[in-house]
């Protein structure tokens, strides 16, 4: 039988800055109906310049595509309900209920509003009346990705719909599309994670506009672990140098065993506790992994012990200051990297840099020095006149960690810096944090990729506020009789689900 492809693409190319800059470099592709598939690349590789092209929403200098024999620009009229497209930050209204956005997107659509099968698939149903804005990070993917299901399309583009979701709701989002597809529909599922990639039909590996690799993930590799290993190989390797971040880097002087300490922090909105007497201590030089799933409350400890929120009781500590009674001289041995992208996103690269060079106090010539070894380490020359809104998702990531530690901070707060970054830069983010702490700093870090939570020396798991397990990771996997932290890490939150 012959094949039959929904999508066939002939030497597709696509710039951007009056031609300086090539997303898309002669690209060729076919895609079989009713295939799912993985798509891989590096930051700034071309995957979401390529789904947007195959969505219709840019035009190519070069090339053509055709969807089903149609042109996705010509004929866009005939893909309203054919072609579904999830971007990185899905459009979904924060000031509007979950049911007033799957209203408007039917609305838009064209189609019945009968969605409660999703809803119910999804765990929403009891949420409808809920405020996006107060939604989880899990729940609002699970709700961009309703909206994209509605009309049964026969083509699904997913950027990333699994970026800062924990391991639980990661799962299922992925049985929710598997689940709710029709049988000849296709998926390309853009994603960081290789274990996501490795469950796909096929995989499509994109460097520098061109694709590298195409085929099924069981003939690169039989298990996740191995597979990983061949893409970084694929994507030109991951040499492990000294760490340029902690070669210069002085830890300051202090006479305390612990240098963070959280005493009982709770933090009540209403009657509702977002954190619930959450205590911990950490030594200077140690990495310690807030571990849970979204909505669990990791972010809002973070942010009472930078200082950022008020707590309702309880206290923090950094280097014996106290945060609530002075709460600038604890903030000024803190470096700070948000979850959500928290730089300034209408200032240029160069005068993010600039700005938080300042506002940490640093000498003009201490300054000029740190933004020169910045740019250099994390390659951020090409982009300095960029606005820090218009860089790819893993250089926007680089520079927040490159302004949390500027200033040479002894404690550093890192709330999901990985989130939605390539394989190559996780690792490259995580032996800078290995190296740092090992130069003395104290590093308490959120992450909801398993494997990276491996290099942690100590892990408190959260669930609703509170923690439900703590230990290393050596000892949480044996308590849970798991192999992997991950599993691991299920276990522990659904075995708390079914006692609640």
């Amino acid at each position: 039988m012959d094949k039959q492809y929904i999508i066939d693409i002939q030497n597709l190319h696509k710039t951007f800055k009056s031609g300086k800059i090539t997303a898309i470099n002669h690209l060729s592709l076919k895609i079989e109906k009713g295939q799912t598939i993985g798509l891989i690349g590096a930051d700034g590789a071309g995957k979401t310049t390529l789904l947007r092209l195959i969505n219709g929403l840019l035009l190519p200098d070069e090339g053509y595509i055709s969807i089903n024999g149609l042109n996705p620009w010509n004929d866009k009229k005939f893909f309203i309900n054919k072609i579904s497209y999830m971007p990185q930050k899905f459009a979904l209204y924060e000031d509007l209920t979950i049911k007033e956005n799957l209203d408007f997107y039917a609305k838009l659509k064209n189609i019945d509003k009968n969605f409660n099968n999703l809803l119910d698939f999804a765990g929403l149903t009891l949420f409808q009346n809920r405020l996006v804005g107060n939604l989880s990070g899990g729940m609002k993917q699970k709700l961009g990705l309703i909206c994209a299901l509605m009309g049964n399309p026969d083509l699904l583009l997913l950027d990333e719909p699994s970026v800062g979701v924990d391991p639980v709701s990661r799962r299922e989002l992925l049985k929710m599309v598997k689940k709710t597809i029709h049988n000849n529909a296709t998926v390309i599922w853009a994603t960081a994670y290789m274990d996501e990639a490795h469950g796909f039909d096929r995989v499509i590996v994109i460097d520098k506009g061109k694709i590298i690799y195409q085929g099924k993930p069981y003939d690169l590799a039989p298990d996740t672990k191995k597979f990983e290993e061949k893409i970084i190989a694929l994507m030109g390797g991951f040499s492990l140098q000294a760490s340029e971040v902690a070669k210069n880097f002085i830890a300051k002087p202090h006479h305390h065993e612990y240098v963070v300490e959280a005493d009982n922090l709770s933090k009540k909105y209403g009657e509702f506790y977002a954190v619930k007497n959450n205590s911990f201590k950490i030594k200077a030089g140690k990495i310690f992994g807030l571990l849970g799933p979204n909505g669990a409350g990791k972010s809002t400890s973070f942010k009472m012990m930078c200082g950022l929120i008020k707590p309702t009781s309880g206290t923090a500590r950094i280097m014996g200051i106290d945060i609530i009674k002075n709460p600038s001289a604890a903030r000024a041995n803190i470096g700070y990297m948000a979850q959500k992208f928290s730089l300034y996103p209408n200032l240029s690269v160069q005068q993010n840099l600039n700005f938080f060079a300042g506002a940490y106090g640093l000498s003009k010539n201490k300054a000029d020095d740190a933004i020169k070894n910045i740019i250099d380490i994390f390659a951020f020359k090409p982009f300095l006149n960029d606005n820090a809104n218009d860089l790819p998702l893993g250089f926007k990531q680089r520079l927040s960690l490159a302004c949390a530690i500027m200033h040479n901070p002894s404690v550093l707060f890192l709330d999901e810096p990985t989130s939605g970054v390539d394989v190559i830069t996780r690792r490259e983010f995580w032996h800078h944090i290995t190296s740092l702490a090992k130069k003395g700093v104290s590093v308490l870090i959120t992450t909801h990729f398993m494997d990276e939570a491996e290099f942690c020396d100590d892990i408190s798991l959260f669930y609703q506020g509170k923690t439900i397990a703590a230990g290393k990771p050596q000892e949480l996997k044996k308590s849970t009789k798991c192999q992997t932290l991950e599993d691991a890490f299920i276990k522990i939150i659904l075995d708390q689900k079914r006692r609640d």
